[in-house]
């Protein structure tokens, strides 16, 4: 073995020499001390990797200083041998309660004494390479903890919050670690409404993050477009199959919130059963009916939305699997009974949601969670559609395309299949100065493209909507004409121009229906059909049906004047 340093520490002279010419002649460098108080300092000046102890000394014995000397070692494994004339049990026993790691009777056995030494340094250079490991595997956690702060700030800035501070929505979001396997999203939709999403990644941590940072992108790029959330869901599952690994996909439920239309359109794949909670107390279950997202392929994945009505009051709640699998001290899951308890006990009185909190923290109380743990509830709140119209320019002109025109014709079959908004709304979007209208420009595109479509081309009465139910009427006789067209088309022009400050945007819809007879429109007072051209108006700088009333013209200039800010 290598040679070692070895303090001793005996207050015989002769037992000292003796000891030392063994140690030296097994090729070990010694430094000898003559009582506790020298084996301190010998300590602290020579720095041994061994020590060969002698109890009984005088100024200090030997166990007092072993007590010493391994408190000023800290996390250094200084192995401590005592030597001893001793032999009773309780006196050996103390030594090493002391503080010493071994004992070594008097007189000496060269053999038995290089057996020790050996021993004890073996054992001290594991301790060194275990300290060593331990504190790269710090280093390393540090670094990579840093790292996941670092990702984790870029992460938030793509699966932030969007209007998860709503009045309709209360959440807890409870992560397992830095990342989050589950992600909550919600979005306000262009034309009203909100889209929510609650995912649950396979995993936690970085792996489960990786697939929320490109589903959080689609959902809210997609959705400030004006895209439906079929489309939108769609999107994400060709996202997630095309990046995630064989084994990794997202347990989903998404919810198209109709606050004007008061319903909710649910997808769920791969989650536990959600409920309904109504304003009345009664309880609805929401069952999964699809496999998560990123597993099939788009020609398999099936998009069907289960819609329910939503009165005012009733209340969505979901959660992630975390709810039901979180475990107490004993191993016991929370389970969907004890979920269930609460809904079948709520009243008036009771707020629902804290108590599911209240109750998964007292039934988890001193035990280890496993799992991501996240809850919502989403409230049908009847709310007026608030706008923000404010414009925040530069010193200088805006960047962007300032003068241009596009044409674009919809024929039937493009009609019956696909939804031009989103495109359109993103064209106009390419000008700065019309990005903070996003809402707006949705509105009145939405609104002045649902007239001509389904007032033009599809031939529908808007008069049935003068109540609920003929609202429901009018929305299946919509079906049935989609269904049979064959025939009309849709020509939209948009021009704009502008000098880099300020702009103005000209939509026109022209239509293949046989008009209207557009007088006194302005003052239409509709509740069941929408909000309709008076609003619209209020966007517009001008705002006319021409020739027969299957062509309309809407002008929106930018920045929007004082009297045009609605909120």
């Amino acid at each position: 073995m290598d040679a070692i340093r070895i303090l001793i520490a005996d207050d015989n002279q002769i037992d000292r020499m003796v000891l030392s010419r063994i140690v030296r002649n097994q090729g070990h460098e010694v430094y000898e001390v003559a009582n506790g108080v020298e084996a301190i300092e010998g300590y602290s000046s020579f720095r041994p990797d061994l020590i060969l102890m002698d109890v009984m000394m005088p100024e200090m014995n030997g166990k007092e200083a072993t007590r010493h000397i391994k408190a000023n070692a800290g996390e250094d494994f200084v192995p401590i041998i005592f030597l001893t004339s001793l032999t009773d049990a309780q006196s050996l026993a103390d030594c090493l309660g002391s503080g010493g790691d071994d004992f070594l009777s008097k007189p000496y056995n060269p053999t038995i004494l290089q057996a020790k030494i050996s021993s004890f340094s073996r054992m001290r250079q594991m301790h060194q390479t275990l300290q060593h490991q331990r504190d790269m595997i710090a280093s390393n956690n540090e670094h990579l903890m840093h790292e996941q702060q670092v990702a984790k700030a870029v992460f938030d800035n793509v699966a932030h919050d969007g209007c998860l501070s709503a009045d309709n929505i209360r959440y807890m979001l409870s992560p397992l670690s830095v990342f989050n396997g589950d992600v909550l999203l919600a979005a306000k939709k262009p034309a009203g409404g909100m889209h929510v999403l609650l995912g649950d990644f396979t995993g936690h941590g970085l792996p489960a993050a990786i697939g929320a940072m490109p589903l959080a992108e689609i959902f809210y790029g997609m959705t400030a477009k004006g895209f439906a959330i079929r489309e939108i869901l769609r999107e994400i599952n060709l996202k997630l199959k095309g990046i995630l690994p064989v084994g990794f996909f997202c347990c989903a439920v998404v919810v198209d919130l109709n606050i004007e239309r008061k319903n909710a359109s649910v997808w769920m794949g791969g989650v536990p059963d959600c409920y309904l909670l109504r304003n009345n107390g009664k309880v609805e279950t929401l069952t999964s009916r699809y496999l998560p997202l990123g597993v099939l392929s788009n020609e398999q994945f099936n998009d069907d939305l289960t819609e329910f009505p939503m009165a005012e009051g009733d209340r969505l709640f979901l959660w992630s699997d975390g709810i039901l699998e979180a475990r107490n001290q004993n191993g016991e899951m929370f389970g969907e009974q004890r979920l269930r308890h609460i809904f079948d006990h709520a009243h008036a009185e009771l707020d629902v949601f804290e108590q599911i909190q209240q109750q998964l923290a007292q039934f988890t109380a001193g035990s280890e969670r496993d799992d991501d743990t996240t809850l919502i509830e989403v409230r049908m709140l009847q709310d007026s559609i608030r706008t923000d119209l404010d414009m925040h320019l530069d010193s200088g002109p805006l960047s962007g395309p300032i003068d241009w025109e596009m044409e674009y014709r919809l024929g039937p079959d493009t009609l019956k299949n696909f939804n031009p908004l989103p495109l359109m709304i993103h064209i106009m979007m390419e000008v700065p100065g019309l990005r903070a209208m996003g809402g707006q420009l949705y509105t009145v595109m939405a609104e002045l493209f649902s007239n001509s479509f389904e007032h033009g081309v599809l031939g529908l009465d808007s008069s049935l909507k003068n109540s609920a139910d003929g609202f429901v009427q009018y929305y299946r006789e919509r079906e049935k004409q989609l269904q049979a067209l064959q025939q009309g088309h849709i020509h939209i022009t948009l021009s704009h121009q502008g000098d880099g400050r300020s702009g103005a945007l000209t939509i026109r819809i022209e239509d293949s229906g046989t008009g209207f007879d557009y007088g006194g429109i302005q003052g239409q007072k509709n509740p069941y059909s929408g909000r309709g051209i008076p609003l619209i108006s209020q966007v517009c700088e001008s705002l006319n049906y021409l020739g027969k009333g299957n062509i309309v013209e809407a002008v929106i200039r930018w920045p929007v004047s004082p009297d045009k800010r609605t909120h």
